[in-house]
């Protein structure tokens, strides 16, 4: 059994960190609610990484205006789906606590606490992978490279 975890921890991994920065809130009472302009991440050229069990993984997104709640919230991936029914956001601090499944139905839970700016945030937690086990060690951390995104640029 422990064999079997450990092994799927280590396939988990990429897609689990990328799980927990990218999924998307699927109710409109998760949808983030902007209380000031001064209290909500801006649009731009931004560069995430993502760790989780030592596995890191870089990317550049352009995210457009009409994406920013969904980009600071969490993204979707064509691999997981989460749902986050702790969601407290305000004053620069952020929490995030919920579920994630993929294609196969596998579910994990997913806890995420930290700080953000208008133009950087960071958050650490973690991703419980069987009911009763310990929770796996993850972060995210985020820049705005630019207001202006550079010509290819890929856009989520």
């Amino acid at each position: 059994m422990k064999t079997m975890l450990i092994r799927t921890a280590a396939i988990a991994a990429p897609a689990l960190a990328g799980a927990l920065f990218l999924a998307a809130p699927t109710t409109p009472q998760a949808a983030m609610t902007v209380q000031s302009s001064a209290d909500t991440v801006l649009p731009g050229y931004w560069e995430y990484t993502t760790s989780a069990v030592g596995v890191r993984d870089t990317e550049q997104k352009c995210v457009r205006p009409s994406e920013i709640n969904r980009f600071f919230g969490g993204l979707s991936t064509r691999r997981w789906r989460c749902t986050y029914p702790v969601r407290q956001v305000g004053n620069g601090n952020a929490r995030f606590e919920g579920t994630c499944t993929d294609h196969k139905n596998r579910r994990v839970n997913v806890r995420l606490n930290g700080t953000y700016t208008q133009e950087s945030f960071t958050f650490r937690g973690g991703a419980q992978l069987a009911r009763g086990t310990p929770y796996l060690p993850a972060s995210i951390t985020a820049r705005r490279l630019a207001a202006q995104c550079p010509a290819g640029a890929e856009y989520f």
